[in-house]
């Protein structure tokens, strides 16, 4: 299989798939039925809706990338990473969320909250990065460098996010610009991160506390938090284009 077509593939499947619910979920509110987050039938096609960049994702990673099942498994529930992987993540936490410091707080009504919302977002959040980093951008950097493969993953991803809004039943509450905004961050926080430490769970539990802390906080600086933001987006570059040399001189010398 060609990148072109896996990448094809990917995205008319994922797509596609979401795109359907979203129809039918049209046509189930057209015709006076209920269908949210708060209904049996809403959670339905949440679920489907939402596993359709997994689904893909895994589908063409064994097929373009040849990699097992096993294979995705293992490195989806890969916990035991580099303290330094680690370091990393808490870097980019500690940046996407410095604007909480000043006059900002954590809303935590007790302290299993944090908890249960973390393996929620794993499965309502996480889980996409099979798709979306652990195949869709790094088989775009087969071709083009890391900004250009960022910027389409950003554009694709925020596609896919709007039509799960809509299956949700949350798309009028959202906010464009500062969605936008945090997505564009998260697709260079996730990205460099998994360039930097090649795993994919690092990248999921990362999407996941980053969803975890959208959640809980609450105020805070605007001023700093786009400050933040940019400090974010110059050193995923840094670290990308740095570690990408690495690999690319290492790759020729090896030859």
């Amino acid at each position: 299989m060609s990148r072109k077509k896996a990448l094809a593939i990917y995205l008319s499947g994922t797509w596609g798939q979401i795109w359907t619910i979203c129809v039918i979920v049209f046509l189930l509110r057209s015709s006076g039925m209920i269908v949210d987050y708060t209904t049996p039938a809403g959670m339905v096609a949440i679920g489907i809706g939402g596993i359709s960049s997994v689904l893909w994702g895994a589908i063409i990673a064994v097929k373009y990338k040849k990699y097992s099942i096993g294979k995705i498994l293992i490195d989806f529930f890969s916990v035991k990473q580099r303290i330094s992987s680690y370091l990393f993540v808490l870097l980019f936490l500690c940046l996407d969320f410095f604007y909480i410091v000043f006059n900002g707080s954590l809303m935590i009504s007790a302290w299993y909250v944090p908890i249960a919302l973390f393996f929620k977002a794993i499965l309502f959040g996480g889980i996409e990065e099979i798709g979306w980093r652990y195949f869709f951008q790094p088989t775009l950097q087969e071709r083009y460098n890391y900004i250009i493969s960022t910027i389409i993953t950003f554009v694709a991803w925020g596609i896919w996010h709007f039509a799960y809004f809509y299956i949700e039943g949350t798309l009028l509450q959202v906010q464009c610009f500062d969605f936008l905004i945090g997505l564009l961050v998260n697709c260079f926080i996730l990205s460099a991160l998994f360039i930097k430490t090649n795993s994919l769970w690092i990248c999921v539990v990362t999407h996941s506390l980053i969803n975890v802390f959208s959640q809980i906080a609450m105020g805070g600086n605007q001023y700093v938090l786009y400050f933040s933001k940019i400090i974010i987006i110059a050193l995923a570059i840094t670290l990308s284009v740095e570690k990408l040399s690495q690999k690319e001189t290492f790759n020729l010398s090896g030859r």
